[in-house]
């Protein structure tokens, strides 16, 4: 009874400090990362409407520019994203619910536009 005991108050240890992980090593929650993820979205489109008009933009790498302002504006770093973002392409049922965050967020950003819209034409 004693080795069982002693046993399971091992594998209880044991296990409880394996599941103790350094925060940074985390991926970012749903919430974080939807809205990381739509921002470098619209900085990639404002790249691409840009260097159609201004071909100099390619060659300056501005696209990597603007998702470090990203990256800060979130207060992360490139890795975390990056690190997070593999994590979710490895677990497929946890990247569906972040990309089906992003569509919502982004129906709910576009009605926002829609609205506010038709309220200046008034």
């Amino acid at each position: 009874m004693r080795k069982i005991l002693a046993i399971g108050i091992l594998v209880c240890f044991s296990l409880t400090a394996c599941k103790h992980t350094d925060a940074s090593k985390r991926p970012l929650p749903v919430q974080t990362m939807k809205l990381v993820m739509w921002d470098m979205l619209k900085a990639d489109e404002w790249y691409l409407v840009r260097s159609l008009k201004d071909s100099t933009l390619r060659t300056k790498k501005e696209n990597i520019q603007l998702f470090e302002q990203v990256f800060q504006i979130h207060g992360i770093t490139r890795d975390r994203f990056y690190s997070s973002y593999r994590y979710y392409e490895a677990h497929p049922l946890e990247m569906k619910v972040l990309i089906d965050s992003i569509d919502l967020y982004a129906g709910r950003e576009r009605n926002k536009v829609y609205e506010n819209h038709g309220q200046a034409k008034k």
